[in-house]
């Protein structure tokens, strides 16, 4: 599968900047598409189309790409938006007319929350049972993409992401918030006990993976974009507060730890590891 240009919709957003800049240091052409392009590298070519228009030609009007990077998704960070279920139809039509129209392949942002509450490591056989209306619409976007696209000739990875961290000011992660509280000039974090165990990701690796199995078709289907390696929630904030020299000390058990929360998950990194070592 020869890839020269890809498509990335959602281009602005807290991923989308950085999967356009790793694609086009990588050498490919880049299009993009968002409702505004603040932050998106200038090299990228803007294709302004409306991509949930339901218009058939919707392939032609986003320029022909070889590759599909669906990134785009509304209200991402608030998980039981009304907007989850209302544009979900939305996104089922545009990878529809995508792929009728002749893209060679679609990568499509997948995300823990399809799984629901597990302990350990998740996997492509890991059964779904999502907790919120992001996870539910995830879920079904999922089962459509891979039913719809089951016969067809094109190649398809869903890539299911964990938690990511990096570009802070820009994201809504715990992260984020300590940014900001240091900026506030707090002292103090509250925080919960901190012993969950996740599987944490910086975003330029994250987008370097996206990249990477995104490009080729050895293999395809649910694919992890992660670290696979479980670290604690206070291990992992505590380094975080090091590593940017902040003075700001966490308040352990000021937040009860969630009963929905699971002790410990992340993701089997086997199928990226294979793609990343090429």
């Amino acid at each position: 599968m020869e890839i020269k240009s890809v498509l990335v919709t959602g281009a602005a957003g807290y991923m989308g900047r950085h999967v356009v800049r790793s694609f086009l240091d990588a050498g490919y052409q880049v299009l993009v598409n968002d409702l505004s392009y603040k932050g998106v590298d200038d090299r990228a070519i803007r294709k302004e189309a409306d991509i949930f228009s339901g218009e058939k030609d919707i392939y032609q009007q986003m320029g022909e790409p070889d590759l599909l990077v669906h990134l785009a998704w509304r209200d991402g960070f608030v998980h039981n938006s009304d907007a989850h279920m209302k544009d979900l139809s939305d996104h089922t039509a545009f990878l529809q007319h995508m792929v009728d129209g002749g893209v060679k392949a679609v990568s499509v942002m997948g995300s823990m929350h399809e799984i629901g509450y597990w302990e350990g490591a998740i996997d492509e056989t890991t059964p779904c049972n999502p907790q919120s209306m992001y996870g539910v619409a995830k879920n079904a976007l999922r089962q459509f993409l891979l039913l719809y696209t089951k016969d067809k000739n094109v190649a398809v990875h869903w890539l299911r992401a964990y938690y990511i961290y990096g570009d802070d000011a820009r994201g809504s992660s715990i992260f984020a918030k300590i940014v900001q509280a240091v900026e506030d000039g707090k002292t103090t974090f509250p925080f919960t006990s901190g012993k969950n165990q996740y599987d944490f990701i910086h975003i330029d690796q994250l987008a370097q993976q996206i990249v990477q199995a995104s490009v080729q078709d050895q293999v395809n289907g649910i694919i992890n974009v992660c670290s696979g390696e479980p670290i604690s929630l206070g291990d992992k904030v505590e380094s975080f507060i090091k590593e940017h020299q902040f003075e700001i000390k966490l308040d352990y058990g000021a937040f009860p730890d969630r009963p929905y929360d699971s002790p410990g998950v992340w993701g089997d990194p086997e199928k990226i590891q294979q793609i990343m070592k090429g």
